[in-house]
């Protein structure tokens, strides 16, 4: 129902590539990535891990694969995966190799962290003859040493440079199948150096704040970063890296996505910080209905509101409204318009009801017009 205009700038151009049955880049949907925190030989953990991410929404999966075991364990991981996995490789070229032979859709490699020119062919020939793309990694963490000294510490410049030379040794080895990340855990140097690969490449690129901290610090300073890249039209998929439960960060890079009109994906619900005026206790309202509409996937708003002042105007800009009224008796909006009003007892029952009743006629209807 809200008003989806906006006049933000034009979606850089890049190449498409496939990761696994993702598409990335080009005129595909911004992608939201996370990664498992289990051990990768533990293979039960982190299927269950893999399922709870796909279910809050990640499009796709990646798991680190330190060492042998990590690999074996990928391909029972890549079997029972309901979404394309990305196997994180670092500094052992078997490992990519093996990954690939695996099913990874995806090797998150440094070429330059390898090895020798031949150890970086093999597992490009390894790509290409198991359909992997590949994700070139930098970190302002882990600079090579030459650049450190010449730019005197890690700057957008440095980075990019790096980047651009990782890329070079893929296209030497007429690989072309693969995206690119900056990432820092210092917000202005991320921006600059996204916003300086964008302007010298086409390449899709995988946007994070490294290592950006806990829940609120973490989110905090993804949202600043990848929301100004993502307005200026920079990205092509996303992950925001968080200190706590993987599933946080899907929640976070959907909201993220959402409140820029990027992607919409469940139940967007607009609230107040609520005051004295509330005529029902809002911030408990709000999170009980959070949890139990958590399962739907079906875009739609939803406004939550404990007074007149601002309630009617929020309600008729979404699906379904709330606004609180006098003697526990609050009015409901539908499509924008006073429908019926509800006991406090009974609203956020009837909220979900509601929005139950909603989604499955969307799903209805997207289901007859597929079928026509």
């Amino acid at each position: 129902m809200q008003n989806q205009d906006t006049d933000r700038p034009a979606r850089r151009k890049s190449r498409k590539i496939r990761v696994g049955n993702v598409e990335v880049g080009g005129d595909a949907p911004i992608s939201v990535q996370s990664m498992t925190n289990t051990l990768t030989s533990d293979v039960h953990a982190t299927a269950e891990q893999i399922s709870a991410l796909a279910i809050a929404g990640a499009d796709i999966v990646r798991v680190s694969c330190p060492d042998e075991a990590s690999t074996k364990a990928f391909k029972s991981l890549v079997y029972e995966a309901p979404v394309p996995l990305v196997a994180d490789i670092h500094f052992h070229y078997r490992r990519g190799i093996e990954a690939a032979e695996a099913g990874a859709a995806c090797l998150r490699i440094n070429p330059g962290n390898i090895g020798s020119s031949e150890r970086v062919r093999e597992v490009v020939q390894a790509a290409k003859d198991h359909g992997c793309s590949m994700r070139i990694g930098v970190n302002a963490g882990s600079l090579e040493k030459h650049l450190l000294e010449k730019y005197g510490g890690p700057t957008p410049d440095a980075m990019v440079e790096s980047a651009m030379d990782h890329a070079k040794i893929l296209e030497d080895h007429d690989f072309l199948n693969f995206k690119i990340s900056v990432k820092a855990s210092n917000v202005p140097l991320a921006v600059g150096a996204y916003r300086k690969l964008a302007a010298v490449c086409d390449y899709p690129l995988h946007l994070g704040i490294t290592e950006a901290g806990g829940l609120i610090g973490g989110t905090v300073k993804s949202s600043i970063g990848l929301g100004m890249l993502l307005w200026e039209g920079i990205g092509d998929t996303i992950r925001v890296s968080l200190a706590t439960d993987p599933v946080e960060e899907v929640k976070v890079g959907w909201e993220l996505l959402k409140a820029l009109n990027l992607r919409q994906r469940g139940v967007n619900i607009i609230a107040c910080p609520s005051c004295a005026r509330q005529q029902f206790n809002v911030t408990e309202t709000v999170a009980a209905l959070e949890k139990r509409l958590a399962h739907v996937e079906v875009p739609m708003t939803v406004s939550i509101i404990g007074c007149v002042v601002n309630g009617p105007g929020e309600a008729m800009l979404t699906d379904i409204g709330l606004t609180g009224g006098g003697k526990g008796n609050h009015l409901v909006y539908m499509a924008g318009s006073p429908d019926h009003k509800v006991s406090s007892g009974d609203m956020v029952d009837h909220i979900v009801e509601l929005v139950e009743r909603r989604a499955e006629t969307l799903r209805d209807g997207e289901h007859a017009d597929a079928a026509e």
